[in-house]
This record gives structure tokens, C-alpha cells and sequence, in this order.
């Protein structure tokens, strides 16, 4: 016979009792059949757990081992279920948001701790658009934050309500000391002759930005694709100059300017699953999402005034 939980709170209720009798009232169980349990549970653990007197029972050092560990067991056994239960009613309130790295997804987070406070709020991060798409369609997540090039369209557009929170131009990323830091913008076919950096994705932007420097007439000599840390240090020290968002955040040791006529444009998106278990919430997460890349904006480098976000509609 296996040990099992109610064994554990049948030997705490012959103890707590102090005798058969007491106990099997207290379980609502005949004494014989307490006592034939009893003595089941006593050979699977290899010895007598009470002794049985005149006045009812005694634990034995055996029982008293047992007694011991099954006051410890028991109410961990019981905060895990309350746990679970909190876990399984607080989840299907909380928010499962997933997004490309960026510092939207930070920003959308904070708020919603600062407007919902206790609400549990959980983060996956993902270089793949695909892939953050993905887990909302199998209801891993709640919702989708990840950004695309110009017009293209969004990762799972059929399956996922879409919309835009906003736009922004792209910026070009240098070293502070780099000759063309101190103009306010920046003509793309001045940085023909420059190593660039930027980070991986399976969206568009990599050919986008390959045919906008065509454009301009030229093509990058050298392209490192890298982690955001490492883009910034190539950045710094003066290997590489960037693409970056308009919200990319004050740096020490480079800067952002905008290229001129904005050649290349990201649009911030937010997904949801139409039938999913948050959608009602749609509306309150993009306006979080949306207040969000303002706040991100105005801490952004090289940045006057904030635009005013462009009003999307679901796709």
C-alpha cells in the first residue's frame, strides 16, 4: 500500500484525538473500520505508529517520526492548493503580454501595475514577430506586441484583431563624437561609406532598409546583426552607426537623429485573439500601449516635441 495524504490526516486525527474512539467520531468513521485502517497504514510504514491503553493511545517514537513529518506536509499540501486555486481564478484576470524587445512593452507594464495594482502580469520577449504572434493564436498569451515596416502587414493577420497604436519615423543611431552628431537630421546617402548594426527579426525591415539605402545609391558594405547591448557598444566606440526607434532611450555615448524625408517608417501594433479570454480588455491595454510609447517618446534622445500617435483600426 502507498502512502497517501489522507493516511497522513488520519494519523494527525488519532493523535489530535488521543484515542480511536474520539478519532473515528471525528472522521466520521465506524471504530472498527478506523482501526482495520489503522493497521494498514502501520505495515506500510514497518511498525506500530500507537500504543493502545485503558485510556486511549500513545504515539511511538515510530509514530512520533510520522507525526512530526505529517505536520509539516499537511499544511503545505493545503497552501499549495489554496495557491493553485488563487493561481487558476487570479490568471484568468491577469495579463499574459508578449512582445519584440523594445521599450514599449516595459512601458505597457508598468502602467497596468500602476492603474491595476495586484493584478498578476506575466512578459515573454521574442526577436521573432512569428513566434509572439503564435502564442497568442494558441492562447499562451494575451496579447501581441511587435512592430512592422511601412505598410506590411502583421504576423497571423487573419487570425489576430490588429491595431495600430502608432508611427514612428526610423532614426539613425551615432557616437556622440561621430562628425554628423551635432546636425538635427540626416540625409540616408550621407552614411553610404558606414559599417551599420542592427538586431535580428523575421519581419521586413531588413529588406526595407536594404532598398531604401538603393534609393539613396548605395548598398551597405557590412551589416552586423547582433544583441541590442552589443549594437550600442559597436555604436559608442564608433564601428557602426544604427537604425533605431523614435523611442529608443537617451544613451550616454551616442545619439539619434532622424533621417531626412523619413525614409523608413515602424509602426508600433498590438494583437489579440477576437474570441480569446482578454479580449474585452482590448481596448484598456491600447490605451495603456498608446500612453506608453508617448512616455517612451519623450524620454527618447533627440526628440523635441511629441507627435501625436496616429489612431489605428482593427485589421
Amino acid at each position: 500500500m502507498d502512502l497517501e495524504l489522507r493516511h497522513l490526516k488520519t494519523i494527525r486525527a488519532i493523535a489530535d484525538a488521543g484515542s480511536l474512539t474520539r478519532a473515528a467520531t471525528a472522521l466520521g468513521l465506524a471504530q472498527p473500520a478506523l482501526s482495520a485502517q489503522l493497521k494498514r497504514i502501520e505495515r506500510a510504514l514497518g511498525g506500530e505508529l500507537f500504543e493502545r491503553g485503558r485510556e486511549g493511545v500513545r504515539t511511538t517514537a515510530l509514530g512520533d517520526l510520522v507525526l512530526e513529518r505529517a505536520r509539516v506536509v499537511l499544511p503545505a499540501v493545503c497552501e499549495l492548493q489554496e495557491e493553485a486555486v488563487r493561481f487558476a481564478r487570479d490568471g484568468a484576470e491577469g495579463y499574459r503580454l508578449g512582445g519584440t524587445h523594445g521599450p514599449l512593452l516595459g512601458g505597457l507594464v508598468d502602467r497596468i501595475a500602476r492603474t491595476d495594482p495586484g493584478t498578476p502580469v506575466t512578459t515573454y520577449t521574442s526577436w521573432s514577430e512569428r513566434e509572439i504572434a503564435g502564442g497568442v493564436v494558441a492562447g499562451r498569451l494575451d496579447f501581441a506586441l511587435v512592430g512592422v515596416c511601412g505598410e506590411s502587414g502583421p504576423p497571423e493577420a487573419g487570425r489576430l484583431a490588429w491595431t495600430e497604436v502608432a508611427r514612428d519615423p526610423v532614426y539613425v543611431m551615432l557616437a556622440a563624437d561621430h562628425p554628423l552628431a551635432s546636425r538635427t537630421e540626416i540625409e540616408l546617402a550621407e552614411l553610404a561609406a558606414e559599417a551599420w548594426t542592427d538586431v535580428p527579426g523575421d519581419g521586413c525591415f531588413g529588406d526595407c532598409f536594404a532598398a531604401a539605402c538603393v534609393r539613396a545609391g548605395f548598398t551597405p558594405a557590412c551589416v552586423y546583426e547582433t544583441d541590442t547591448a552589443s549594437c550600442v557598444h559597436l555604436v559608442q566606440v564608433g564601428r557602426a552607426v544604427g537604425l533605431c526607434r523614435a523611442t529608443f532611450p537617451v544613451t550616454p555615448g551616442l545619439v539619434t537623429r532622424p533621417l531626412a524625408r523619413a525614409p523608413l517608417v515602424w509602426r508600433h501594433l498590438l494583437g489579440w485573439h477576437p474570441e480569446g479570454r482578454a479580449a474585452g480588455r482590448a481596448a484598456a491595454v491600447l490605451n495603456h500601449t498608446r500612453a506608453a510609447h508617448e512616455e517612451a517618446l519623450s524620454r527618447s534622445a533627440g526628440r523635441t516635441t511629441a507627435p501625436a500617435p496616429r489612431e489605428g483600426t482593427p485589421r
